[in-house]
C-alpha cells in the first residue's frame, strides 16, 4: 500500500475528525496495581466494626434469618395448607405463626443490642443532638409500627394472606397512604434511632460521668 493510500484511510477514519479514540484509564482494570491503593479511610472506618466479633455475626445471622425464615414458611403454608391440617384452624395457625415471628423478633433485638454495646464508640456520635435524633426517629419508628399494626391486626400483620384469612378491603388510611411498607419503614427507623441513642448512653463519657457524679438519690 502507498504513502498517499495511507493517508488517505486516516483521514477517512473517525479517529482524526477531532474526536481521538477513548482509551481505558490505565489500560484496562487488569492493568492496576490494587497494592498501591489507598485505603486509609476504609481503615479507619473498619476500626470502629469488629467485623469478626461473634456477637455481631449473631446479630447479622439473626436480621437475615428472620424474613427469611417467615418467608418461606407463608408461602410453604400457601402452597400446602400444612399448618392449617395441623393445628385445624388458619386462624390458630397464622396465630401461631405469629407468636414465633414475634419470639424471634425479641431475640433479634437483643442480639442486635448485645453487639451494638460491644463495638467501638465513635466520638462524633457522643453528642446530645445524636441522642435526640436517635429519641425522634424511635417515636417516629413505633409511630409507624404500632398505627399499621391496629390497620392491619393481628392476622394481617403476620402474613395472614397466606393463611386464605383475607381483609374486607385494602387499607388504604394512615400510615399506609404515606408509604407502602410502614411496619419495615418503621422497624429501621427504630433500629437505627436505638443505635444512635446507645452510642451515648454505653459511650466513655457518659461512664466516666456517671462513676465522678453519682445520683444522689438511691
Amino acid at each position: 500500500m502507498s504513502d498517499s493510500n495511507a493517508d488517505a484511510e486516516r483521514n477517512d477514519s473517525p479517529a482524526t475528525d477531532n474526536h481521538p479514540a477513548l482509551l481505558d484509564c490505565c489500560g484496562g482494570l487488569n492493568n492496576v496495581d490494587y497494592s498501591k491503593m489507598d485505603l486509609t479511610l476504609l481503615e479507619a472506618f473498619l476500626k470502629h466494626i469488629h467485623v469478626y466479633d461473634s456477637r455481631l455475626c449473631i446479630a447479622v445471622i439473626a436480621i437475615l434469618f428472620n424474613p427469611l425464615f417467615w418467608n418461606v414458611v407463608a408461602r410453604w403454608e400457601h402452597r400446602t395448607r400444612r399448618l392449617s391440617g395441623l393445628f385445624g384452624s388458619p386462624y390458630l395457625a397464622c396465630c401461631c405463626l405469629g407468636f414465633v415471628i414475634i419470639l424471634l423478633n425479641i431475640y433479634r433485638s437483643h442480639s442486635m443490642t448485645v453487639a451494638m454495646k460491644a463495638q467501638a464508640r465513635w466520638e462524633v456520635m457522643e453528642r446530645t443532638e445524636v441522642f435526640y435524633a436517635g429519641i425522634g426517629l424511635m417515636v417516629f419508628g413505633t409511630l409507624l409500627v404500632v398505627s399499621s399494626f391496629l390497620a392491619l391486626g393481628f392476622t394481617g400483620t403476620f402474613l395472614g394472606d397466606y393463611f386464605g384469612i383475607l381483609m374486607d378491603e385494602k387499607v388504604t388510611g394512615f400510615p399506609f397512604n404515606i408509604t407502602e411498607n410502614p411496619m419495615y419503614w418503621g422497624s429501621t427507623a427504630n433500629y437505627l434511632g436505638l443505635a444512635l441513642i446507645f452510642s451515648i448512653l454505653f459511650s466513655p463519657v457518659v461512664k466516666y460521668f456517671h462513676m465522678c457524679c453519682p445520683p444522689v438519690c438511691q
